[in-house]
């Protein structure tokens, strides 16, 4: 179950990074793919500094969890993963409640089930 909770979080920092690049780096051109229908073509190159923001959050989000792979104390590694991952899980809820229902199952169930295999390690 250790290796299983570590491909988890080790996924789940993998799709913040993506998301920090598709929300840095690419928002006018990926971004505009893979976000279409949550908004109108047009509002991309004026939102493109507000997507930068969230981009550079998600960052956060994966080094805190890529940061438990370098923990040596397996207590403090647990606890550092339950903390980004319960970060995710409440981003990905607000997202599903504000923006769009895809977000649940996209940020917040992977972070649900790497919380969950975590604990029963």
């Amino acid at each position: 179950m250790e290796i299983l909770s570590k491909i988890l979080v080790g996924m789940v920092a993998l799709e913040h990074l993506y998301i920090l690049y598709l929300e840095m780096f690419a928002w006018e051109t990926k971004g505009k793919e893979v976000f279409k229908g949550s908004l109108a073509p047009e509002l991309f190159k004026p939102t493109k500094t507000l997507a930068a923001n969230q981009g550079l959050y998600n960052g956060f989000l994966a080094a805190g969890l890529i940061w438990t792979f370098f923990i040596t104390d397996h207590h403090w590694a647990f606890y550092i993963a339950v903390f980004f991952l319960t970060c995710v899980l409440v981003a990905g809820i607000y997202g599903a409640v504000t923006a769009s229902r895809k977000i649940f199952f996209v940020q917040a169930l992977p972070a649900i089930v790497a919380l969950i295999v975590l604990h029963i390690r």
